[in-house]
This record gives structure tokens, C-alpha cells and sequence, in this order.
């Protein structure tokens, strides 16, 4: 197992979560009270908020949401992995069963948010580092495929007022009748979430119902408890719900760069203390560079994205997208491009595009040569280099 160093997890600690208010104000709280009001409305039932470390166990992050031994999401990479039993949670689902096992009202709307880390692609719409909430009612009482759709109205009304909604089958391994959410966006339909109903098995070790709560978690103040007109059940049922935020509020904010969300340009940072249209500001011009680098094989979209993001730490927000434009292996390559990648048989030449732009400042020449070279130390293994400011 491939677990981060040091540097790697005290920077990623070091993230702002924008789901957390002690981190300061941002649109994002605003846009996930909505959505908690809004079910705590409907149903009438407590809300317990739960935040936690972002280190969790891999028992809780998979085995006990259902993930096979062997399943693929496990790999080292999508996952960062800290240590031989923990990591950095790839989805707020993590949350839930150390919940489930503590004491919990009879009827509740369980809301963790926060940041999850993930080995993602580098593009205008993905970060390593986005932002989820889970939503998950459990009960005493039965509940099912009504009370899902029901949930999801509620969600999407709260979040993007008059959106058009779908739903398309979608499996999880810790939920049955699996439903990916999907809105309308222009002519297109932009996934935000999955829901479904939360599988019997990991619902069957939640401790007994109590009127207390745990002291990890928060009990929103105003809520009573309900009075369920179902009678209780001896087994508890539950709706789940994992929603991405950032993508959430780019829509009802009408943002096309997910950067924006964290800008320090006061012109952009101000608008993100609302749920008001974003307004552009000015933007900055692209640069491009191609790099014809050697692999030994050919990476995938997040395992590039994280092996750039790795290499250039802070410095990546300057990274508009990155993306591998074509592959050519050995076997296929002229005698002179072989000669000029320093490429040996088995391995691959890949053209791999950068395109840099600053959301704040223009970029100089200068800055972008360094960018792109220390993009290119990253992942070039071939034995000859082709510098731009060395």
C-alpha cells in the first residue's frame, strides 16, 4: 500500500473546509442549512450535524459500507491512503456508521459535511479535495421508494429553486433501489448526488434509539422530537443521500470554473458569501503548453491530476486543465523519436496538454515556463529532456 508522506497529508490537512463555519463564511454553509431546513421541515424531525477528523479507518470508509475486498474504489489510485488501517476519507459516507453506532433519537436526519480527498483529474469542473454532505433519515418506522422521491424534490427545490430533476438506476453498495440525481442544466443533465435506500445490513448494528445524542454530533436547537404516524419498527430503515457540493452551488450560482470558490480576489470572494448570481470578472488569458513526455503506462485522467497536483502543491490552482491528448507506444515510434524521448520498449510517448490560467492575474512568461517544466519533471521518465528555462 502506497500511503501519503508527511508533507503530503500535513497539506492536505491544511485545506480550508468551506462546509465549516469555524473556517470562516462561505455561500456553501448557506446553500446546506437550506437543504437541512428543508427536510427538517418536511418531515418534522431533529437534525443531528456530525463533523469529524478527515482521517477515518478503512473499515468505516469501506468495509462497513459494504465494499468488497477487492473492489476497485479501494485502489491506491483513487484513495490516499495514511497508513495499513486509515486514510483520507474519499466520501463523507464515512460519517455514518460510527453514528449508527451511538444512541440516536427514534426519527432523525443525520447531516455530515465536509471535505473529501480523492485522486482526481485537473479540469475546470474537478478538484482533489471537493466538498460532500450525507444525508441520511433513519427511523423506527418503515420507510421507502415514496419517501426517497419525496426527499429528493425536497432537496433540489432548497438547492436549485425550479430545476428540472431526473433519476437514473445507480448501485452502492450500501444502499438498495440505488438512484443517481441528475438536474437540468441548459440542454445537458449534470449529475449532483446519489441516493438510495440504506441497505438493511448496515442499518442492523445501529444502537438502541434515545432521547440523547452524541457528544460528537450537534442536535439542532428547535427541533422536537416527532411523533411518527407509522407504527415503530424493531428494525430500522433509512434513506441515504451523498451530494456534491461544489458542484451544487456552481449551478445555483451559475459558475463555470470550480477555482472560483476559493478565490482570494476580493471582486470574487465577496459573491461567495451568497447564493446571488456570480458576476464575472475579468478574465485572464489562457497559455498552453504541449508536452511530449515518456510513461511507462499510460495514466488516467486522476492519476495524473494527482501526480501534478503532488509536484506542484499550491502552486496547481494555476492549472486550468491538464489532459492527455494522445498515446503512442514504443513499438510505434520513428527511430528519431526514440532517440529524442530517451523512450525504451514496453514504455509509451505520450502528448500531454497544460493550459494555465490564473483566475486573478495574468500569468508571465516566465511563470509559466517554470510551471510547465516542473510539470514535466513530474511525470517524464524517459532518460533525455526537453527543458523550456533550463
Amino acid at each position: 500500500m502506497h500511503a501519503l508522506s508527511i508533507e503530503q497529508l500535513r497539506r492536505a490537512l491544511a485545506i480550508r473546509d468551506l462546509t465549516d463555519p469555524a473556517d470562516g463564511p462561505h455561500a456553501m454553509q448557506i446553500l446546506i442549512d437550506d437543504i437541512v431546513a428543508a427536510l427538517a421541515a418536511r418531515w418534522a424531525i431533529p437534525v443531528v450535524v456530525h463533523r469529524a477528523s478527515p482521517i477515518v479507518s478503512i473499515a468505516d470508509n469501506y468495509d462497513r459500507l459494504g465494499y468488497p475486498p477487492d473492489g476497485v474504489a479501494r485502489d491506491v489510485r483513487y484513495t490516499r491512503y495514511v497508513c495499513d488501517t486509515a486514510l483520507l476519507r474519499t466520501q463523507t459516507s464515512a460519517l455514518i456508521p460510527p453514528l449508527l453506532r451511538e444512541p440516536l433519537p427514534d426519527d432523525v436526519l443525520l447531516a455530515c459535511p465536509g471535505l473529501v480527498y480523492r485522486r482526481d483529474a485537473i479540469d475546470r469542473l474537478h478538484t482533489g479535495e471537493p466538498h460532500q454532505i450525507d444525508l441520511w433519515r433513519i427511523a423506527h418506522a418503515p420507510l421507502g421508494t415514496r419517501d426517497l422521491d419525496e426527499m429528493i424534490a425536497a432537496v433540489v427545490a432548497a438547492a436549485l429553486p425550479g430545476a428540472r430533476w431526473r433519476t437514473l438506476a445507480a448501485s452502492h453498495p450500501y444502499t438498495t433501489n440505488g438512484l443517481q440525481i441528475d438536474v437540468a442544466a441548459g440542454d445537458d443533465w449534470v449529475e449532483i448526488g446519489e441516493c438510495g435506500l440504506a441497505a438493511p445490513a448496515l442499518l442492523a448494528g445501529r444502537a438502541p434509539p434515545a432521547s440523547s445524542v452524541p457528544t460528537s454530533a450537534t442536535l439542532l436547537a428547535g427541533r422536537a422530537a416527532p411523533t411518527s404516524s407509522v407504527p415503530a419498527s424493531a428494525v430500522p430503515s433509512g434513506l441515504a443521500m451523498g451530494l456534491g457540493l461544489d458542484r451544487l452551488l456552481m449551478l445555483r450560482k451559475g459558475i463555470d470554473d470550480i477555482r472560483l470558490l476559493r478565490a482570494s480576489d476580493p471582486r470574487i470572494a465577496s459573491q461567495m458569501r451568497d447564493l446571488a448570481p456570480y458576476r464575472a470578472v475579468s478574465s485572464m488569458p489562457p497559455v498552453r503548453r504541449d508536452l511530449s513526455i515518456v510513461v511507462d503506462a499510460v495514466p488516467s485522467a486522476e492519476e495524473l491530476g494527482d501526480a501534478v497536483r503532488g509536484a506542484l502543491g499550491a502552486r496547481a490552482e494555476l492549472l486550468e486543465s491538464l489532459a492527455i491528448v494522445s498515446a503512442t507506444p514504443y513499438a510505434e515510434l520513428p527511430a528519431a523519436a526514440i532517440a529524442r524521448l530517451g523512450i525504451a520498449p514496453g514504455q509509451h510517448n505520450a502528448l500531454v496538454r497544460l493550459t494555465l490560467r490564473a483566475i486573478d492575474r495574468t500569468l508571465t512568461h516566465t511563470e509559466c515556463n517554470a510551471l510547465r517544466d516542473d510539470v514535466y519533471a513530474a511525470i517524464h521518465v524517459g532518460t533525455v529532456h526537453a527543458w523550456a528555462s533550463r
